[in-house]
């Protein structure tokens, strides 16, 4: 991990590019992970401190393991 990039950036960054490599909108990930869409959202943008069972939500949402998250 880059020491100017912290964990948050690093799980942001990579969810949104998984999510565009995919070809998924917010709302599709939303529906698919059973997250709020503005939920998402604020944590594409970093403005959410989301909780484990959240990124365990989020992975499979996206049909990626937890890990690929954090690359």
């Amino acid at each position: 991990m880059k020491k100017s990039e912290d964990i948050i950036s690093i799980f942001t960054k990579n969810m949104r590019n998984i999510r565009i490599a995919k070809e998924l909108t917010q709302e599709e990930l939303s529906f698919n992970s059973g997250l709020h869409k503005n939920y998402i959202s604020d944590t594409e943008r970093g403005v959410r401190n989301i909780s484990l069972k959240t990124v365990e939500k989020i992975a499979k949402g996206l049909g990626v393991e937890i890990q690929e998250l954090f690359k």
